[in-house]
């Protein structure tokens, strides 16, 4: 992870895609979500979604995966160039979730994340907090999910002072 004073409002990243297969779709949600619309391509298709769809908690799950594959990576080359990777903290929620349209079988969601605010923390010295909205795009350019998340982020001078 970057260090808090490193990150930029605007800053983005593509965190990955992932395409949703009948049988992602059907595990999850007989898992997790097992409503008909997500189990059963003939009680889907009497749905109002009319066919097989992916449960929003997937999409949101596919985001997180993506999410901490997309942290590992870029650590991983930070080390690898000598720096110093900061510590990403815990996040103390989300808000604006929104399931824009379905994601059905054979699509491909492409996940972004977009810093809209960043503020040092006072009540927590050495750390900061970054908002970022998240989002999925199917392959006709069409939002899927959105929501905005904050984690803490380490700050440089915490670093400094446990040196």
């Amino acid at each position: 992870m970057k260090f808090f004073e490193d990150i930029r409002v605007g800053e983005k990243s593509e965190l990955g895609r992932h395409t949703f297969t009948a049988e992602d779709i059907k595990a999850f949600a007989g898992r997790f979500d097992p409503q008909p619309f997500h189990l059963d391509e003939a009680a889907a298709a009497r749905s109002h979604f009319g066919r097989l769809c992916a449960s929003g908690w997937h999409t949101a799950c596919v985001w997180m995966r993506l999410m901490i594959d997309y942290r590992r990576r870029e650590d991983e080359q930070r080390r690898a160039r000598g720096e110093m990777v900061a510590q990403l903290g815990p996040s103390p929620g989300f808000r604006d979730l929104e399931w824009l349209k379905p994601v059905h079988v054979g699509d491909t969601i492409s996940y972004a994340t977009e810093v809209v605010e960043m503020r040092p923390l006072e009540s927590r010295p050495g750390w900061g907090m970054i908002v970022v909205r998240n989002t999925g795009v199917n392959q006709r350019g069409e939002a899927v999910i959105s929501f905005v998340s904050s984690a803490f982020v380490e700050r440089r001078e915490r670093q400094s002072q446990a040196s």
